[in-house]
């Protein structure tokens, strides 16, 4: 499935993440925060919901998940 946002394409069946024509490599935990935000954008989605979503219910720092949602961030910009 690809799901699209800005200039971006995102693959879900080749894991892939492309800006224009370009791949922009994204860890895998990047590229599944990325997935559940965009299938889930018209609702606000909790720290619960990426935590389940991403690391399957696991206990992971706060510093973790604010590392992977600003490569995220930079991953959308490049």
């Amino acid at each position: 499935m690809r799901l699209y946002f800005e200039k971006c394409v995102l693959d879900t069946d080749r894991r892939e993440l492309r800006r224009g024509e370009s791949p922009v490599p994204v860890q895998p935990q990047v590229f599944d925060l990325l997935v559940h935000l965009i299938e889930n954008r018209d609702r606000v989605v909790t720290k619960d919901d990426l935590l389940e979503a991403v690391w399957n219910g696991r206990i992971v720092s706060e510093s973790t998940l604010i590392s992977r949602i600003n490569a995220a961030r930079r991953a959308n910009r490049r």
